[in-house]
């Protein structure tokens, strides 16, 4: 994975707390986004952890041009933030983001959004996500049309995810298997034409499936 912080402690301290895991091995820490974008298409790492307020390049760009729409082989990419509200975070949600992740966490949420990443799970930090959206994102006639009509099913899946609940937890309020919710989540991001489930929840918000 890739780190990149314009704040040597917090570059060095994700580092060492990541590096310590034995799935996961930091292959560059940089300082800025023009590095970032540089260095991650350059090693192609399975994550990258961008902030957002960097030097030459910010990290909503940096996120863009690694993930965003149009990318032919978008990387994952979890945001980090000093504010659980950042007008920025929005921003890079739309660039292509998979995760946020706020600088306090602690270590244990860090390991927890690399991994989830990893394996292309974009919940992270829930509270924070759903916060987000609530305040960011409205209703608005141009949020996208399905591509197919969502079933019932899928809506009642679509309005778990839009509040932050873990598969786990869709499958138990929905009294059905892992498995089922996974491949609703694979049908409804098809039919959305959404990369991950923070696309998924921006559209329930912005097309009043949830409010």
């Amino acid at each position: 994975m890739l780190i990149a912080d314009d704040q040597e402690l917090v570059r060095t301290g994700f580092q060492m707390i990541l590096d310590a895991q034995p799935d996961i091995e930091v292959v560059a820490a940089v300082a800025d986004g023009v590095a970032a974008v540089e260095q991650a298409r350059r090693l192609r790492p399975d994550v990258c952890l961008l902030d957002i307020r960097m030097p030459r390049l910010d990290g909503l760009e940096a996120t863009r041009l690694l993930a965003g729409p149009g990318v032919p082989d978008p990387m994952r990419v979890v945001i980090v933030t000093t504010f659980d509200l950042d007008e920025y975070v929005y921003g890079a949600l739309r660039a292509g983001a998979c995760g946020f992740l706020l600088k306090d966490s602690g270590p244990t949420l860090l390991i927890e959004a690399v991994r989830a990443a990893a394996v292309g799970d974009s919940l992270v930090s829930p509270s924070v996500t759903v916060r987000l959206l609530k305040h960011l994102a409205r209703p608005t006639p141009q949020a996208r049309r399905p591509r197919e009509p969502l079933t019932e099913r899928e809506l009642d899946v679509v309005r778990l995810v839009a509040r932050g609940r873990t598969n786990q937890e869709v499958a138990a309020e929905l009294f059905v298997s892992l498995s089922t919710v996974k491949t609703h989540l694979a049908s409804i991001q098809a039919k959305l034409g959404a990369r991950n489930r923070v696309e998924i929840a921006a559209w329930a918000w912005e097309s009043g499936i949830v409010s």
